[in-house]
């Protein structure tokens, strides 16, 4: 190997963001993970639940939306709520809740204050380097909003030598896709490219989307032991919403969009450097971030009880800095950081009136008011600051026994300003009509609400055999509201009413989690495996409790919910050209403790949207005779859950098909396509509850894609 290739391999190893394990499952005990400590470690001293895609399946497996992936790991769902958005599962019911940390190269895509469901559409997931997914509360190095999971989306590492590909895809409901990559490398630098635009026109009425995502990256060699990463990433997406149908609507009329002019428009942006300067015996690295977020939105889910429109905006700066050292005794590790982040941000909000009607089916249909103008009903300017100190250290007192301990603590804070009001509390009217029609919204004055929170970890791996490991870990951790359930009251019949919520919101506290898992990962021969069991309980959890009648939401504190379940991936190479791959969890999530009046308990009760069962299998034919290409059956099972907290009514959940294939014409040139919900099921995405009755987010039919990539 020349010099410069030399240089530039030990430079794409060390800044390298390759995903655990390049297979279909998650990864085994030789392979590493990135996520759990900011740099690569073996996942069989990883006292945690990683499980990860690594960048060869995702570029095989060409995601239409981050779902096709993820729903693959053991334990985690997304269903996709219209477009690329989503709602997600990981130890926790499907939810919009800010209970994960989304990151692309270990840095967080959003501050805790502006936490975004869909964090996942703001990020390029098709042509990244792989994903990880560290389930449950994070390790000492993450903070508020790694309670139910970390996802950590990885960047492509740049090529060796010049590189350059061109895919294009057409399919059913005006899907169109074109994404472009390529990179170089000179002596000391090389650098990757990619663009990916994207339009759907929609199976529902009115439900088209689009979107555009790039990526940089530039990794530069400084000197012999120190290096730059720099990250440049874009997002730009304008989609339709598509709301619930009743049943009859969901049996008769699915493709059904009775809000059709909600709508969102997303621009994201990130930059970073990351700086990492290693010894033999020794790592520093500093990475100083910018982030800009904006969105503009008519929320479908809200129509029914405060219809609005808003704008939120936030910038962030901050840094994450680690100084890493290492001993000789019992491979003694020790690790410490400083994570900062300063993200001011605002809302503008106004509330609009709907005009109603039902139809021949029952379903309510709604179209924006031509006759009262928007009413302005929230102004403010909030700074999240967050600074978080913390300590993490590793042993190995015996050969086989590694052992884990980190203490991580937040302080955190928001400067809110009131522009409403002159600034002072007190409430005001939103639009005419009867209640929810007429409302008011209480505002708090301008303040200052800070929290803060001491998290401890501890973990220990013990190896078998060369092959089997298992891991015991404790973790706490916590999650500070974010500000739009700090400052954002909902709307309500009177003005006193109104202002109550407003100041109670204040009072939130943050949610306290105690986490308790085990688990073991091994092979043997052509079989891998992992199992994992965990028992979690949360405190003072933050839900969104909604009225029966008026479906009017309000967060508030929950007392106690506990999370128990069981985790298994198992994959076997049955023969050289069959593969069996499956994921399969199985959890109860529970309110121990949520008494809402003297009439309204609902302890002892399963949580909502919470199926006990879910899993995911895939039959993978590749022979020889297809030169690198592959037939996959994929099996998809949602089980039951329970609609509402009382637990009155439920939903079935689904079974469905997929098949994929690709095959290579010729060397750079490959097709391949798709087939989604092959046996054309009728199915809901999501099923809740309103007014008392079922409703239904309806999932695609049968549906196909086709595809070409070349590269040279």
């Amino acid at each position: 190997m020349k010099p410069t290739e030399m240089r530039l391999a030990v430079l794409i190893a060390a800044l390298g963001s390759s995903a655990v394990g390049a297979g279909e499952l998650a990864p085994m005990l030789g392979e590493v993970s990135v996520t759990a400590t900011r740099e690569a470690r073996l996942v069989a001293e990883t006292p945690a639940t990683v499980s990860g895609v690594g960048a060869a399946a995702i570029a095989t497996q060409r995601p239409t939306h981050p779902k096709d992936v993820l729903n693959r790991i053991p334990g985690v769902r997304l269903s996709n709520l219209s477009g690329e958005g989503h709602s997600t599962s990981i130890r926790h019911p499907l939810t919009t809740a800010a209970v994960y940390l989304y990151l692309e190269d270990g840095i967080p895509t959003r501050s805790t204050g502006f936490f975004n469901h869909n964090a996942l559409y703001e990020i390029n997931v098709p042509q990244s380097g792989g994903l990880e997914v560290t389930k449950g509360p994070g390790s000492a190095l993450y903070g508020s909003d790694a309670i139910g999971g970390t996802v950590n989306v990885l960047t492509r590492t740049p090529p060796t030598s010049a590189e350059f590909g061109v895919t294009g895809e057409a399919g059913l409901h005006g899907w169109g896709r074109v994404m472009l990559d390529g990179g170089n490398a000179g002596d000391n630098d090389a650098w990757r490219a990619s663009l990916n635009l994207t339009r759907m026109g929609g199976w529902h009425r009115d439900s088209g989307y689009e979107r555009q995502t790039g990526t940089f990256r530039w990794d530069r060699i400084v000197s012999d032991e120190a290096m730059l990463k720099t990250v440049m990433s874009f997002s730009k997406v304008d989609q339709d919403h598509v709301g619930s149908v009743n049943r009859e609507e969901f049996r008769r009329t699915p493709r059904a969009n009775n809000i059709p002019f909600s709508y969102r428009s997303v621009d994201a942006f990130r930059l970073s450097t990351a700086y990492e300067r290693e010894t033999a015996d020794s790592l520093l690295s500093i990475t100083p971030y910018f982030r800009d977020n904006r969105m503009d939105i008519i929320p479908s889910w809200t129509v029914s009880y405060d219809p609005n429109q808003y704008v939120t905006k936030n910038q962030s700066l901050g840094f994450l800095a680690k100084y890493r050292r290492d001993f000789e005794p019992m491979r003694a590790r020790l690790i410490v950081g400083l994570d900062v982040d300063y993200s001011p941000g605002s809302r503008r909000e106004d509330s609009i009136l709907l005009d109603r009607s039902t139809n021949a089916l029952g379903g309510t249909e709604y179209r924006l008011s031509r006759t009262v103008a928007p009413v302005r009903i929230y102004d403010y300017k909030v700074t999240f600051r967050g600074i978080s100190p913390y300590v993490h250290g590793e042993i190995s007192p015996l050969e086989r026994l590694r052992v884990t301990a980190g203490l991580r603590y937040d302080d955190m804070q928001y400067d809110y300003r009131n522009r409403f009001n002159g600034g002072v509390a007190g409430a005001t009217q939103g639009v005419v009509g009867p209640f929810p029609g007429n409302g008011w919204y209480g505002h708090a004055a301008s303040t200052k609400v800070s929290y803060s929170r001491l998290s401890p970890k501890l973990g220990a791996t013990w190896a078998f055999t060369p092959q089997v490991s298992g891991f015991l870990a404790y973790s706490n951790a916590f999650r500070a509201p974010s500000e739009g359930q700090v400052f954002r009251g909902g709307r309500e019949s009177n003005a006193a009413r109104a202002q109550a919520q407003a100041e109670s919101l204040l009072k939130l506290k943050p949610v306290i989690v105690d986490n308790i898992e085990t688990g073991l990962r091994g092979r043997d021969g052509a079989l891998h495996y992992e199992v994992s069991l965990y028992h979690m309980s949360k405190k003072d959890d933050i839900v969104s409790y909604q009225d029966p009648v008026t479906n009017q939401r309000t967060a508030v504190n929950a007392g106690k919910t506990l999370h128990r379940g069981i985790e298994l991936g198992l994959g076997i190479e049955l023969s050289e050209a069959w593969r069996f791959d499956t994921s399969l969890s199985y959890a109860r999530h529970t309110y121990e403790k949520w008494v809402l009046s003297g009439t309204v308990d609902y302890s002892g009760k399963e949580m909502e949207s919470a199926p006990r069962l879910m899993a995911n299998s895939r039959l993978r034919y590749a022979p020889a005779v297809l030169q690198g290409g592959r037939v996959e059956l994929e099996w998809i099972r949602l089980g039951s859950y329970w609609r509402d907290a009382a637990n009155t009514s439920k939903h079935s959940g689904h079974d469905l098909l997929n098949l994929r294939a690709n095959y290579p014409i010729r060397k750079g040139l490959e097709f391949y396509g798709s087939v989604t919900n092959l046996a054309d099921k009728r199915y809901a995405e999501t099923s809740g509850l309103s007014s008392g009755q079922p409703t239904y987010s309806t999932g695609l039919p049968r549906t196909w894609n086709v595809g070409l990539e070349a590269r040279w």
